[in-house]
């Protein structure tokens, strides 16, 4: 069967491979009071070193460390040519500033166009003037199999564009992140600074949206999850146009049945 052969995955990511961004996140983060002092005998050695450790630490007016800068990678990919660049939501979160770095190392400033905490999903959007982005397509993850080969590109511990292959391994799983659980499980190496990559298909096509792994190491151990591309296209493109997601609810509500309320019915 062709759908066996490795070959097309590695000319799927030739292609591709230009589409998939690595994502850098700065913010502020606020500390809270500083470590304890310990308390040594008077005239002690360590008394004059841990001074000077301490008195880096002090804490500012309202009893608190000042805060500090924290910087975080992850991983996108251009969904639209002008610019349209989908990644996760915990990777842009709280983010003051954020930096897209395309394949050849060019850089841009990113702007939040609209994040989905539920479903860990995240639009964000470059200019970028005269350059001709490569945009990448959806794939019908319905269609997709347990066993179907799938790349994995990335920017794991912020090596930079990563190529990985491997399988369908599983469908529909629930990891109990969120409400909207219906994950593609994958053995192709994902890493931390993964989140928000795509999984191709053998057409190069995404069929999932890389965004956690199982890992008591916290490295790859073959298991790992992605956000189905038919649930990811949906959320993409509500919040490109209106920057959230609007969802439909039944006009109804669940209650507990006591005694007098069963009387009445």
């Amino acid at each position: 069967s062709s759908d066996l052969r490795i070959a097309p995955s590695i000319h799927a990511a030739w292609q591709t491979l230009p589409a998939v961004v690595n994502i850098s996140t700065t913010q502020t983060v606020e500390r809270g009071a500083g470590p304890a002092r310990p308390q040594f005998p008077p005239g002690s050695p360590f008394e004059e070193f841990f001074k000077d450790f301490f008195d880096r630490q002090q804490p500012n007016n309202n009893g608190k460390q000042a805060p500090r800068k924290a910087t975080s990678l992850g991983s996108g990919f251009v969904i639209d040519a002008s610019g349209i660049i989908v990644t996760n939501n915990h990777v842009v979160e709280g983010a003051e500033t954020i930096t897209i770095t395309l394949h050849d190392d060019t850089q841009f400033a990113g702007t939040v166009l609209g994040t989905d905490e539920s479903t860990d999903l995240a639009v964000v959007k470059i200019d970028p003037g005269e350059l001709q982005l490569v945009a990448t397509k959806w794939a019908d993850s319905e269609k997709a199999r347990v066993g179907d080969w799938i790349v994995a590109i990335g920017n794991p511990f912020g090596l930079g564009s990563t190529v990985t292959a491997g399988i369908i391994s599983a469908k529909a799983r629930d990891i109990r992140s969120g409400p909207y659980d219906s994950f593609i499980q994958t053995d192709a190496s994902i890493n931390r600074g993964n989140s928000g990559g795509p999984s191709f298909d053998i057409e190069g096509r995404v069929v999932g949206v890389n965004t956690a792994i199982f890992s008591p190491s916290g490295g790859s151990v073959g298991i790992g999850f992605a956000i189905p591309s038919n649930m990811a296209k949906n959320i993409v493109d509500q919040l490109s146009t209106r920057g959230e997601v609007r969802r439909g609810f039944l006009g109804t509500r669940i209650m507990p049945v006591g005694i007098d309320e069963a009387e009445e019915i």
